[in-house]
């Protein structure tokens, strides 16, 4: 019997070897119950083009004195970040890898806001 966080990381390695033969840029997000995190990995897998989190200092000077990384406003914030970072590292067109996690909640609500701020999968 596999425990809940094996079969989340089984689900991740498929997703990562379909992605890894498309060679383009992968956005990746991973969320705890206090953060979620984002980064932009390069095709090849070798370099982070860009990052954001909930547990960056100015994030959470942002999201207020609880700094609550934990729900979709946070969500929402760390998506645009990561995409305005991912353009000026000059990556348009991405690849969107959520770990394993179900495309729902705080993982949905970050890749659509990717999206709005103009990047691209």
């Amino acid at each position: 019997m596999l425990t809940k966080k094996e079969q989340r990381l089984r689900r991740a390695r498929q997703t990562r070897i379909r992605i890894a033969s498309q060679g383009v840029a992968r956005l990746t997000v991973t969320r705890t119950n206090l953060h979620i995190y984002a980064s932009v990995i390069s095709g090849d897998g070798s370099k982070v083009l860009a990052a954001a989190s909930t547990a960056e200092k100015d994030v959470r000077a942002t999201l207020g004195t609880t700094g609550k990384g934990g729900n979709v406003a946070a969500a929402v914030l760390i998506g645009k970040r990561v995409a305005e970072k991912a353009k000026a590292a000059g990556v348009e067109k991405v690849a969107f890898d959520r770990s394993g996690f179900a495309y729902h909640g705080r993982v949905k609500a970050l890749a659509e806001a990717a999206r709005e701020a103009g990047l691209q999968f």
